[in-house]
């Protein structure tokens, strides 16, 4: 499980409201994940945090069929992929709801919310029609 610091909370608050929020640089509009307190563009320190669309396509996957830690054994197979938001950035995640086979690059894909300890972890399904 990801661990919830200073440079994140905001993201796991916006997810326990069902929300993906991203950082955005206020000097450049830049938009990025939280890993950084500094814009990667710009380098600007100027933030703040932004609701995304939640939509994107699905731009590189792998199925997994050995799982790397005991506490996902029973999620095997499974998607890992990397979603291109609409914004912009690109985030790792797992796409669900939808047999493995059936997910390929170029997929719309929305976010959803799973609830797993104490954390609602984002993940992508199929875009609804």
């Amino acid at each position: 499980m990801p661990e919830v610091t200073p440079v994140n909370e905001i993201f796991w608050e916006g997810t326990a409201l069902g929300e993906l929020r991203v950082r955005r640089c206020r000097a450049c509009e830049h938009r990025f994940r939280f890993v950084s307190s500094w814009c990667p563009a710009c380098w600007s320190d100027d933030l703040d945090w932004v609701r995304a669309s939640g939509r994107g396509k699905v731009s590189a996957m792998t199925v997994v069929h050995m799982a790397p830690y005991e506490s996902v054994a029973q999620r095997v197979p499974y998607v890992l992929a990397l979603i291109e938001l609409e914004e912009g950035l690109v985030m790792m995640s797992n796409v669900v709801d939808v047999p493995c086979e059936q997910v390929v690059i170029g997929m719309p894909v929305e976010v959803t919310f799973e609830p797993r300890d104490g954390l609602q972890l984002p993940q992508f399904r199929p875009l609804a029609d």
